[in-house]
C-alpha cells in the first residue's frame, strides 16, 4: 500500500505541475491569439510527441518530458528587412555564429505565409507583445496566489497539537537504527521490531485522551511529557471514542527518542549527528489544531513567499555550486537547498506514503508544495534572459525605449529590435539550464532529500 500511495504521489504532482505548465502557456496562447498572431503549435512539455491534435491553424499536444512547454508564434526572431525599418537588408560582414542567427530567422519565419505578415509577434506594438510575454508568469502568479488561499483559507494554519489522535504508530523503532535505514524502510515495520504500547492497546485515530496515570490531559504538551517520565511503567489511560469514556492499561516502553528543543526541531550533537535520549514512548501522533488564516493575514503571508522565492533564486547560482560538490564529493545533500524534478516527485511520494498524515493533511502539503513552485515558475520566468520570458519582456521594454528616443530626436519610427543577435547569449542560457536540470536530477537520484529521515 505505501509504495502504490508514493507513487500516486509523484503522478498527482506531475500532473499538478502539467497543468501549471499548461495554463502558463495558455497565459501566452489567448493574448496572442486575441491580437491576432498566427500561433503554430501549443505543447506542454519537451521532446518526442505523445500524441496532438489540430484546431485550425494551431496543433496541440502533450511531450514526453514535463520540463516546461512553449507556443510557437512566426516572428519571434523578425526578419532582416523589418529591422532594418523596410529596407533591404544592409550588406553585412560575416561573423562568428551568422550561419546559426541566419538559420534560426528562417525557421522563425518559415510559417508566414503571403499576406500574413502582419499577424507575426515582431508585427504586435510593444505593449501587445509584453501582454503576450508576461501573460505566462501572470498565470502562475495568480495559481500560485488561488492554490495557497486554498490553503491558508480552506485547511487553515497550525495551532498547535490536540489530545485527539491522528495516527498510531505500529512499530517503535530506536532512533538511531531508523535514522540508519534506507529510504524505502523508514515507513514500514520490519521483522524483529517492537510493537507500540498504543498499537497493542487498540487506540485508533480519533480517540482523545482524556487521562494518564491518573492526571486529567488538559494539552498535548502535558501528555507528552508525562509519557517520557512513564518510561517503563504500565499506567492507565482513559480516552474518549465516540462519546463515552474508556479506561485501558498501557505499558509505556522505554526507547531512544530524538531530543528536540523549544522550537520542534531535532537536536544534534557537537559532531553534527542526532541527540537522543531515553524516554517512554507510547507510539501516537496528535492531531493539529487548525483554523483559517485571518484574510487581513493573506497579502502579507503572500507577499512573504514571493519574496522568499525570489531570494532563493537570487542564491540559486551559488547553491548550485554545493549540490555540486554534493554530487562528487562526499558531502552531505543540503536539505534546504535546491531540487529537480525528479526530487519534487520523490517529495510527492512520500507525503502520499506518511502514515503519519490524514488525507487532509497530505492534500494541504501537496498543494503548498505545488503554490511554491507555481512562485517559482513565476520568478524563474521573470529573469530577463532569453529564452525565458523575462528576456523577451527586457527586450520588449529596450525597443519601445529606443522608439521613443528614436521619435524624440527626430529620426522617425525604428523597426523591431533583431533578437536573433542575441542568440549566442540565448544559448549560453539554454546550455545552462540543461546543465542545472542534469545536475540536480543526478544528485535528487544519488542523494535525495528526504523530507522524514
Amino acid at each position: 500500500m505505501t509504495a502504490a500511495l508514493f507513487i500516486l504521489g509523484i503522478v498527482l504532482m506531475l500532473v499538478g505541475i502539467s497543468v501549471s505548465i499548461g495554463l502558463h502557456e495558455l497565459g501566452h496562447l489567448v493574448p496572442a491569439k486575441r491580437f491576432g498572431v498566427k500561433v503554430t503549435h501549443y505543447m506542454i512539455g519537451f521532446g518526442p510527441t505523445l500524441f496532438s491534435f489540430r484546431r485550425g491553424e494551431t496543433e496541440y499536444g502533450i511531450k514526453l518530458l514535463p520540463l516546461g512547454g512553449y507556443i510557437a508564434m512566426p516572428g519571434m526572431y523578425p526578419p532582416l528587412e523589418a529591422t532594418e525599418g523596410g529596407r533591404p537588408p544592409a550588406r553585412r560582414r560575416a561573423r562568428l555564429f551568422q550561419r546559426t542567427v541566419d538559420d534560426a530567422r528562417e525557421v522563425s519565419n518559415q510559417e508566414i505565409g503571403p499576406g500574413e505578415e502582419g499577424r507575426t509577434f515582431y508585427a504586435l506594438s510593444v505593449p501587445k507583445r509584453l501582454v503576450v510575454m508576461f501573460g505566462g508568469p501572470c498565470v502562475n502568479l495568480v495559481l500560485g496566489i488561488v492554490i495557497m488561499a486554498i490553503v491558508l483559507f480552506g485547511f487553515g494554519v497550525a495551532k498547535g497539537p490536540s489530545t485527539t489522535v491522528a495516527t498510531v504508530v505500529e512499530c517503535a523503532v530506536p532512533a538511531s537504527e531508523a535514522a540508519a535505514r534506507p529510504a524505502e524502510q523508514k515507513n514500514e515495520c520490519q521483522p524483529g521490531d517492537q510493537q507500540t504500547p498504543a498499537w497493542q492497546a487498540g487506540l485508533r485515530p480519533g480517540d482523545t485522551i482524556v487521562a494518564l496515570d491518573g492526571q486529567r490531559i488538559s494539552d498535548w504538551d502535558q501528555l507528552s511529557a508525562l509519557i517520557r517520565t512513564d518510561a517503563g511503567k504500565t499506567v492507565p489511560l482513559t480516552i474518549e471514542r465516540d462519546g463515552a469514556e474508556q479506561s485501558l492499561e498501557v505499558p509505556i516502553i522505554r526507547t531512544e527518542r530524538p531530543v528536540t528543543g523549544a522550537d520542534g526541531q531535532q537536536e544534534t550533537n557537537a559532531d553534527g549527528s542526532p541527540k537522543t535520549a531515553q524516554a517512554g514512548f507510547l507510539g501516537i501522533g496528535p492531531t493539529q489544531l487548525r483554523e483559517p488564516l485571518p484574510v487581513a493575514e493573506f497579502p502579507g503571508q503572500v507577499g512573504q513567499m514571493i519574496g522568499q522565492t525570489f531570494t532563493a533564486l537570487i542564491t540559486l547560482p551559488q547553491k548550485l555550486v554545493g549540490v555540486g560538490q554534493t554530487a562528487f564529493t562526499d558531502r552531505e545533500r543540503d536539505p534546504n537547498g535546491p531540487i529537480g524534478m525528479v526530487g519534487v516527485g520523490r517529495v510527492a511520494g512520500e507525503i502520499a506514503s506518511q502514515s503519519q498524515f490524514d488525507v487532509a493533511q497530505k492534500a494541504q502539503i501537496g498543494l503548498s508544495l505545488l503554490g511554491s513552485l507555481n512562485f517559482f515558475l513565476f520568478a524563474f520566468n521573470m529573469v530577463p534572459l532569453l529564452p525565458l520570458d523575462g528576456g523577451h519582456i527586457a527586450v520588449g521594454l529596450y525597443e519601445g525605449a529606443r522608439r521613443r528616443l528614436s521619435l524624440l530626436r527626430g529620426r522617425g519610427p525604428t523597426g523591431p529590435f533583431d533578437t536573433a543577435k542575441l542568440l549566442p547569449l540565448t544559448y549560453v542560457v539554454i546550455g545552462a539550464m540543461l546543465c542545472m536540470t542534469a545536475l540536480l536530477a543526478y544528485v535528487d537520484i544519488v542523494k535525495p532529500v528526504s523530507l522524514f529521515g
